[in-house]
C-alpha cells in the first residue's frame, strides 16, 4: 500500500543507509587518469584492521587528476568530515494517503497498473519525487535509481521518467478503471529538456571520508578548502564517487561525478565565489579551482566540461545554439561587472583552444592569460594543481599576479618587438642598411632593403626589364639572393638567354650583337642552366585568362616558403587583370593593390620590384618621365618605398646614346 513515512520511519531509513558504510566499498575518483601516491601516515584503531579493504578505481571527470601510486583504503564506518551547511526542502504534504478522502478503489487500480509495468510503489511517497530502479534499463551497469516517479497527492495519477540518457523511458497513467498507461520512449528529435531540482539529500551525498581527505591533502588541498567548496562523496551500490557540487545563490544546481546525474543545468564550478567580482579566474578543472583557493584566490571558477581538441573555425553560434559552452550563457550575469578575466587553462593544445573559445565569447579586450612555469628546458607545468603540488602556493600566486594581456590580432605593444629592436640596434638581423646593387655609383642613391617596394618606370624600350635582370644577377652574385619572376612580356627561353648572358658575361648566340666576344660553350650553358634552376622560380599563367594581383602574391608566398626567395619581380602592371567593382574608382583600386603588395613584402621580408609603364605622353620630345606620369594613379609614387626611372638618351647632341648616366633622381 502507498503510504507516507512517519518521522521515525525516515529516521530509521537514514540509519539503515548510514550503516552500509561498513560494507565492502569501491571508491571512484572523478578522473579517467587517477594515478595514486602513498597516503599520509595515519593512526589506525583495531577496528581498521578488521574491516574490508577498498581500492580507488578510475572514473570520469572534466579533466584528469594528476598521477599518483595505487593505495588501499580502510574504514570503520562513518566519515569524520562534517557535512556542509545546506538546506533541504520540506515535504509538500502532512498526512498519509489513507487519512485523505480518496477512493481506495482508485488507489488499488493505480497500484495494479504500475505493478504491471514493473513499478513497485509500496515505499513511495505521494506529492514528491520518488527515486526507483528503472524496470526498462535496470539502472544500467551500476544499478542506479534513475527512475523518477511522481504520484499525485490524491493517489489518482502517476507519471515517471528515467533520466539515463541511454534509456529515457517515460509514461503517465490514471487510476480510472478504463484509463490505459501512456508509455513512450524518449526520441532524439522530440525530446524535451527537463531541468531537475536537486538537493544534497535527494542525491544522497555524504561528507568525505578521512581517506579521501588525505587524497586531497596530497594534492595540497586543505580540509578548509574542501569544506568551503562542499566537496562530498556519493555511494552507489558498493562504489563511492567524489562529488563536486555546483552552487548558485546558495542553491545546489549540479553535481559532477561519474555520469550519474543527468538533465541538470550546466554552470561554472564555484559560481557563487565570483558574484560581484571585478577580477575572475577561469580554470579547466575542479582540482585547479581548489588549487587556486590554496594560493589565496577565491574569485575562481572552473568549466564543467573540459577543453575542446581545437579551436572551431566557425563563427560563435547564437546563445541557444552554443550547446558546448552553454554554461557560459547560463552564467553571463556574473561576468557583466568583471573588468579582468584571467584564463588559466591548461598549457596543452586543448587548454589553449579552450582559452581562445572563452576569449571569443567573453571579449578578448578584458581577457588575460597566464604562462605556466618551466619544468625543465623543454616542458612546462600543465596546470594550477601541478604548480601547487611541485612549486607551492606562492609560485602559483606569482603566476596569476604576472598574467599578461590576451593577444588581440592586429593590436600590439612595442614591448612585443623589443627583441627585434635590439637586433636592429646591434645589426644582427642582416641587411639593416640594405644590399649593394653592385654598382658603386648607384649605391649612394639606392640600396635593396628586404620588405620594401620599388616602382620601376620608363618609356617603352628604355631597358627597364634589362636593368632589373642585371640587378638580380648582381644581388645573387653578391649575397646569394633567390627570386620569383612574374615577367609576362618575356618568353621563357628569351628570358633565360638574357639572364645567362648577364651571369656568364658571354653571348648566347655567335651573332653580331656579341661583337668579338666568344659565344658561351656547352659546358658553360649546362652550368648556367643549373644556376637558373637554383636561383629563379617562374610565376606564369598558362591559361587564356589574365592573372590577378592576388593570384600572383599567393604563388609568390608559396615560393618564399618553399624555396626561400628574397625578391619578387612583377613585370609589367598592365599585363595583370584589373577588374574592379563598378563603384570602385581606378585610384581606389590602385591604392588597394599597392597595399596588398606592400603587406606581402613586409610580412615575408621580400623585396618587390613592380614595373609600371607611364601613360601616353603627348608631344613627347625625349625627356625622361617621372613617377607621376605612371598610368592609373598618383598612388604609385605615394605608396612606394623607392621609385626608379629608367631612361635611354636618344639625342646624340645631348651626349653619347650608349653611355650609362645617372642624374641622382632616385
Amino acid at each position: 500500500m502507498l503510504r507516507l513515512p512517519s518521522h521515525n520511519q525516515r529516521f530509521h531509513l537514514l540509519l539503515r543507509n548510514l550503516s552500509s558504510f561498513a560494507s565492502k566499498t569501491t571508491i571512484f575518483m572523478t578522473s579517467k587518469h587517477f594515478l595514486p601516491s602513498p597516503l599520509l601516515p595515519q593512526t589506525l584503531s583495531p577496528k581498521h584492521f578488521s574491516t574490508p579493504t577498498k581500492r580507488l578505481l578510475p572514473s570520469l571527470s572534466s579533466k584528469p587528476i594528476p598521477k599518483n601510486h595505487s593505495f588501499s583504503l580502510r574504514t570503520n564506518g562513518f566519515c569524520s568530515l562534517p557535512s556542509p551547511s545546506v538546506s533541504s526542502p520540506s515535504p509538500a504534504y502532512s498526512q498519509d494517503l489513507e487519512d485523505q478522502p480518496s477512493d481506495t478503489r482508485s488507489l488499488q487500480i493505480l497500484n495494479h497498473k504500475l505493478k504491471q509495468l514493473g513499478i513497485d510503489i509500496t515505499e513511495c511517497v505521494a506529492g514528491r519525487e520518488n527515486r526507483l530502479k528503472c524496470p526498462s534499463c535496470n539502472g544500467g551497469e551500476s544499478g542506479e535509481l534513475s527512475l523518477s516517479l511522481f504520484i499525485s497527492l490524491d493517489g489518482y495519477s502517476a507519471s515517471w521518467l528515467c533520466f539515463r540518457a541511454k534509456c529515457g523511458w517515460k509514461g503517465y497513467t490514471k487510476a480510472a478503471a478504463d484509463g490505459k498507461p501512456s508509455i513512450e520512449n524518449l526520441g532524439r528529435v522530440n525530446k524535451v529538456k527537463v531541468t531537475r531540482q536537486i538537493t544534497v539529500e535527494s542525491l544522497q551525498l555524504e561528507p568525505l571520508c578521512n581517506q579521501l581527505t588525505a587524497y586531497f591533502a596530497e594534492r595540497m588541498i586543505s580540509s578548509e578548502t574542501l569544506k568551503r567548496n562542499a566537496i562530498m562523496q556519493k555511494r552507489s551500490g558498493d562504489e563511492i564517487a567524489i562529488a563536486f557540487t555546483y552552487w548558485r545563490n546558495g542553491e545546489l544546481v549540479n553535481c559532477k561525478y561519474r555520469d550519474i546525474e543527468k538533465d541538470t543545468e550546466k554552470i561554472l564550478y564555484g559560481l557563487d565565489d565570483i558574484e560581484d567580482a571585478s577580477d575572475i579566474i577561469i580554470v579547466e578543472g575542479e582540482m585547479d579551482k581548489l588549487a587556486m583557493e590554496e594560493a589565496g584566490f577565491r574569485n575562481c571558477v572552473s568549466v564543467p566540461d573540459g577543453a575542446p581538441p581545437s579551436v572551431s573555425k566557425k563563427e560563435v553560434p547564437a546563445e541557444e545554439q552554443d550547446t558546448k559552452y552553454q554554461y557560459l550563457w547560463n552564467c553571463k550575469e556574473y561576468f557583466k561587472k568583471a573588468s579582468r578575466i584571467i584564463l588559466a587553462t591548461d598549457g596543452d593544445l586543448p587548454g589553449q583552444a579552450l582559452a581562445e573559445e572563452l576569449a571569443r565569447r567573453l571579449g578578448r579586450e578584458r581577457c588575460w592569460r597566464v604562462k605556466w612555469p618551466k619544468k625543465n628546458d623543454v616542458d612546462h607545468f600543465k596546470d594550477a594543481n601541478e604548480v601547487l603540488m611541485y612549486l607551492g602556493p606562492s609560485v602559483l600566486k606569482d603566476v596569476i599576479d604576472n598574467a599578461e594581456l590576451y593577444p588581440i590580432r592586429g593590436l600590439f605593444n612595442f614591448s612585443s618587438f623589443f627583441d627585434e629592436i635590439d637586433q636592429y640596434y646591434h645589426r644582427t638581423l642582416g641587411y639593416e642598411f640594405g644590399v649593394s646593387t653592385g654598382w658603386r655609383a648607384l649605391d649612394d642613391l639606392y640600396n635593396v632593403v628586404p620588405g620594401e617596394l620599388t616602382i620601376v618606370t620608363g618609356v617603352p624600350n628604355s631597358g627597364k626589364s634589362e636593368w632589373i635582370d642585371a640587378l638580380l644577377c648582381n644581388l645573387n652574385e653578391g649575397v646569394g639572393w633567390k627570386f620569383a619572376l612574374c615577367s609576362m612580356e618575356n618568353k621563357v627561353r628569351d628570358h633565360a638567354r638574357k639572364l645567362l648572358e648577364k651571369s656568364i658575361k658571354k653571348p648566347f648566340f655567335g651573332v653580331g650583337y656579341g661583337s668579338n666576344v666568344e659565344r658561351m660553350s656547352v659546358e658553360e650553358l649546362e652550368k648556367g642552366k643549373k644556376w637558373l634552376s637554383d636561383t629563379f622560380q617562374l610565376i606564369r599563367c598558362e591559361n587564356d585568362s589574365l592573372p590577378s594581383i592576388q593570384w600572383v602574391l599567393e604563388l609568390a608566398r608559396a615560393a618564399v616558403l618553399r624555396h626561400g626567395v628574397q625578391g619578387l619581380v612583377i613585370d609589367p602592371y598592365n599585363e595583370l587583370d584589373h577588374q574592379r567593382p563598378v563603384s570602385q574608382t581606378e585610384t581606389e583600386y590602385v591604392s588597394q593593390m599597392l597595399t596588398k603588395i606592400k603587406r606581402f613584402a613586409q610580412h615575408h621580408s621580400c623585396h618587390v620590384w613592380f614595373v609600371a609603364h607611364p601613360r601616353q605622353l603627348h608631344h613627347w620630345i625625349g625627356a625622361p618621365p617621372n613617377l607621376y606620369d605612371i598610368s592609373g594613379s598618383a598612388h604609385f609614387i605615394n605608396k612606394c618605398d623607392n621609385g626608379i626611372v629608367i631612361h635611354r638618351n636618344r639625342d646624340p647632341d645631348a651626349g653619347p646614346v650608349d653611355l650609362v648616366q645617372g642624374d641622382g633622381c632616385i
